[in-house]
Order: structure tokens, then sequence, then C-alpha cells
């Protein structure tokens, strides 16, 4: 873990000082009512025992008033203070975060689990907001409370202050540092297995079915439990110092307290210390270290809010797109592959040799068996992964060394597994195009052919869906992606599988239409009975380009498509 990982974490929090430094006084302030509070009470009852006059008593009375009421009242603001600075930092660092993950490179997100994404951008971000409530807060108000405690005990009896001052020195910096020390590894091992927890349970609850079909969902729960059995281990690794270094808090308020006895009876009997003040020497500890009494809790805030901002900025340091040239950045077409090799980072290519010129107006079909890296190769054409050997350029421009922005204002891709968001359908066409209004989204899902279920929906356009769209059937989820694909005013369109969980007359239909557009478009697809709607079919088996052409020539030359081709209109 390196050092100063936590400073720049905080530094990105923003925090404005004056916010902070009202916080800081008003916390100063509530704690201090609470040590007033202690000596004043003690002062009243002990003068209260020599029977005096009671307007002797008055003042004091009122004191522990007006000191009872307002350490509810300042500490009330101080909490109301802390938090606004604490979540006003939340959110910055977290627009930060969003902003660095949207230029950042597709292999960045690719290669963290979604639910650990999640939890790095949720989880992670209020824990190192937590810093400021839980850690640096309580030490400033604990340092300052400490140092005019002390001021004031020596003013009243110098050896009871200074043995005061030693064991504040032991309660809040050498507990803490016991804390502290047996945090900083427990701390980093629970983040990470409650970043597992999160990652798993999650992919558990999305994908339940697909898990237990592939016979996943066993192995899955295993490792959630596994993950759980390691958070616990982390904690009670914490446990025994933690225990120590309160304990050691505990055991420095009753040394206070018998070195003021100790001292303070003696210098009672010289005269050197009345009895009233006795009284409020020996007492006044019990209130002085309920300041330190936070601080080994804020030392272990300290180092989890740090492994916190180790996860948070290793996204924030991933890199990210090289600031592309003006011309670049316009995005134009023409895409073109020349012996392309697509596949995912650390792993053998899966699509070799792979050439295409993608331009406004001209349509090509991806085909080919199973698992044999169409999608693969539509990702990597997207720029979403990195093309592993080979040339990929845009409008004449290396495509690895483009803006992140400039592709996607070029070239949109409709993916499968693209997510839909819980909310209307209008705003999840709207990723695509902000400005998309409703009747231009009532024509794109007529396109797709989901007139009639538009029409069925209690709100239309206003409808919420429910989390991915698990309140509607795979084929309407697909056409839905492939209308937000088509919202984009992108000039190229990249879509894959946009034909699957839909009956045979509707996925021609629909893949007919798609080759029809007239942008750019590539469409990965097993229907064949299409295509002669495309410009070329490119048929892709065994990691290469085995043939390419029209939907007709590659009928007439290559046997296995025939088969194929023959065999899908059979069947329809």
């Amino acid at each position: 873990m390196t050092h100063g990982t936590l400073r720049r974490a905080v530094r990105l929090l923003d925090l404005d000082p004056r916010r902070f430094a009202l916080a800081l006084l008003l916390g100063t302030l509530a704690l201090g009512c609470g040590v007033a509070l202690a000596a004043v009470s003690a002062w009243l009852i002990a003068r209260a025992s020599q029977m005096p006059p009671v307007l002797q008593l008055s003042v004091a009375t009122v004191a522990v008033r007006a000191f009872g009421i307002g350490r509810g009242v300042l500490r009330y603001l101080e909490r109301l203070v802390s938090h606004d600075v604490a979540l006003r930092g939340m959110t910055q660092l977290r627009t930060t975060l969003y902003e660095r993950l949207a230029v950042a490179r597709p292999e960045t997100l690719l290669a963290v689990r979604r639910g650990d994404l999640l939890a790095r951008v949720g989880a992670d971000v209020d824990t190192v907001g937590d810093v400021v409530v839980r850690g640096l807060l309580p030490a400033g108000v604990a340092a300052v409370l400490g140092a005019g405690t002390v001021l004031a005990m020596c003013a009243l009896w110098p050896p009871a202050g200074l043995a005061l001052g030693a064991c504040l020195v032991l309660a809040g910096v050498v507990a803490p540092a016991i804390a502290a020390r047996a945090a900083r590894s427990t701390e980093q091992r629970a983040l990470q297995s409650r970043a597992d927890m999160t990652a798993t349970a999650l992919g558990l609850l999305d994908d339940a079915g697909p898990l237990r079909v592939a016979g996943r969902a066993e192995a899955e729960l295993a490792a959630l439990r596994e993950s759980d059995r390691r958070l616990a281990a982390a904690a009670d690794a914490g446990a025994g110092p933690a225990a120590i270094a309160a304990g050691l808090g505990q055991l420095a308020v009753g040394i206070a307290m018998l070195a003021a006895l100790l001292t303070g009876v003696p210098a009672v009997g010289a005269g050197l210390l009345s009895p009233v003040e006795l009284a409020v020497v020996v007492l006044t500890p019990l209130a002085a270290f309920e300041a330190t009494s936070l601080l080994p809790a804020a030392a272990i805030q300290v180092q989890r809010s740090r492994a916190a901002a180790v996860r948070v900025l290793a996204l924030l340091d991933a890199p990210t797109d090289s600031p592309a040239t003006d011309d670049a950045a316009a995005g134009r077409p023409p895409l073109v592959a020349s012996d392309l090799a697509c596949g995912w980072p650390g792993a053998p290519a899966v699509v070799t040799r792979l050439s295409l010129d993608l331009r406004p107006g001209r349509s090509v079909a991806l085909v080919g068996p199973s698992g044999t890296g169409k999608t693969t190769a539509l990702l990597t054409l997207a720029g979403l992964l990195p093309r592993q050997s080979g040339s990929l350029t845009l409008d004449g421009h290396d495509v690895g060394h483009l803006d992140r922005h400039a592709v996607a204002a070029a070239v949109v891709v409709g993916t499968e597994d693209a997510h839909v968001f819980g909310t209307t359908v209008l705003e999840n066409l709207r990723v695509a195009r902000g400005d998309l209004t409703a009747t231009e989204a009532t024509g794109i899902l007529a396109r797709v052919g989901l007139t009639d279920w538009l029409a069925g929906l209690p709100d239309g356009l206003d409808t919420v869906l429910g989390p991915d769209a698990r309140t509607v059937s795979g084929g309407e989820r697909r056409r839905l992606l492939v209308a937000r694909a088509l919202a984009s005013s992108a000039p190229l369109l990249l879509v894959d599988e946009p034909a699957e969980h839909l009956d045979p007359d509707r996925a021609d239909a629909l893949v007919t239409d798609l080759l029809a557009d007239p942008r750019g478009v590539v469409v990965v697809t097993h229907r064949l009975s299409p295509l002669a709607a495309a410009d070329e079919v490119v048929l892709l088996d065994g990691g290469r380009v085995r043939a390419r052409g029209s939907h007709a020539t590659l009928v007439a030359t290559v046997p296995d498509y025939r088969d194929a081709y023959e065999r899908e209109r059979a069947n329809d």
C-alpha cells in the first residue's frame, strides 16, 4: 500500500476548509461543554456539601443547565455540518470517478467484476468519505480539547494536569496506534472480502437461472460462503488489538484519577488545594477522556478508508484514451480493419486475419458457428477490446489512439448483454441520444416491431421497467436494446444477434431492416435467410475468415453455408 494514498483521496474529496473548521469548532465546543459540565457539577456538589448561602450556588446551577443544553445543541449542529462536508466530498469523488471511467480504456472495466465495480463506486467511496466524520474530526477535536483541558487542570493543580496530559497521550496516541497497526492488514483483507461478497452475491441474484443451468450455482454459493468466512476471520483478527486499545483507554482514565487523588489529597492537607478544588481535579478527567475514547475507532477507520482509497484510486489511475486531434475527434467514417487479430486481453486470439471496410451505405453480416469469435470481433471493431495485431482505423486514425468519446460518436454497438436500466422506456432509449423525442422513440420502437408491446404498457413510453428489464420477455428486451442502438446518431452501427428470441418472420424482418439502414452496418447473426440484403457476408470458422461475398455467392460456392441456409428454411 503506497504512502500518501489516503491523503490523495481526501484531496479528491475537495473538502471546504471553512465548513471543516466550523465542524471542528462545533465538535470541540460540544465536548468542551461536557468537560465544563463535569467540572462545574463537581464544584457544585462539593460546595453544596458545605451548605453555603444559596446565592453562592446560583451561578453554578445556571452554568450546569447551560452546559447540559449547549452540549446537545452543539453536538447536533456539529453532526449537521460534518455530515454535510462528508457527503459533499463523496459526491465530488464519485463524480470524478464517473468522469474518469467514462474516458477509461475498455479493458479497465472489463477487468473488474460488475459487483466489484459497484462496490468501488458505492461502498468504497463512502468509506473514503467516512474518514472525515469518523477519523479526521474526532482526532482534531481530541487534540484541541485535550490540550485545553490539560492547560486548565495545570492552572488549577499542575501535578494533576501533567498526569492528565500523560494519560491522554496513552489513551489518544498509544491506544490508537495499537489499533491502527492491527487494522492495517485486517481492514484490507476485510474490504477485499466484502467486495468479493458483493460481486458474488450480485452475480447470483442477477443470473441465478443461467448459473443453475450451467451447473455453477453451487460453486458460486461456495465462493460466497468463503468470502463471508474470510470477512469473519478478518474481523476476529482485529478484535483482540481493538479490545486492548479500548482497555488502555479505560486504564488511562483510572490512572489520571488516581494521580489526582494521590497528589491532591496531600495538597489539601498542606493548604495548597481546597477540598472543593480537589473534587474538580479528580472528577474532570472522567469527561476529558470522552474525546480520546473515539480515537481507537478513528484509527481503524483511517486504515479502512486507506484500503478503500487504494481500490478507488486504482480506477482513477487506470489508463485513459489519449486526446484525439481535432479532425479525429469528429469521428468520421470509414472504419477499416486489416489483418485484424481479435481476442480478450491476456488470452489467445480467437479470430485472425480479419479485414473489413465499413462506411455509410455499406452493410456487412458476420456469420459462423457458435463460439467462433463473432462477438469478440464485433467488440474489437467497436474499440471496446484492444486488437492483438493488425490495424484498425477510423477515418485514417488508429482507433487505439483515439479518444473513447470520438470513437463512440462514430460507432455505436448494440450487444446482447447491454444493461436495461430501471427507469422509463423513453429514458432507456435516451441513453443513446439524450435529446430523443417521444415521437422519434415511438417510431424507432415501431421499426423493431414493438408497437403492440408499447401500446400494451400502462404508461406508454413513461412506463418504468424493472431492473435490467426483468419485467419483459427476452425478445422484447433484445429489440429494446436494438432500438437504443438505432436511436444513436452515430454513422456506423454494429449489432450483435438482433434476432435472438424472435420467431423467424420477425427475426428476418428486423435483420433485413438493419441491413438496409443508410448507415454503415455490421450485423452478427445466426439467421441466414435475410442476408440477401447485405452487401457482404463474412463467414467465420475456426478463428479465421473461411469465405466472404454476397449471400447468393456463398450459397452457390460454400456447401456448409448452403446446407445451413436450406435447413433454416425447412425449419421455418
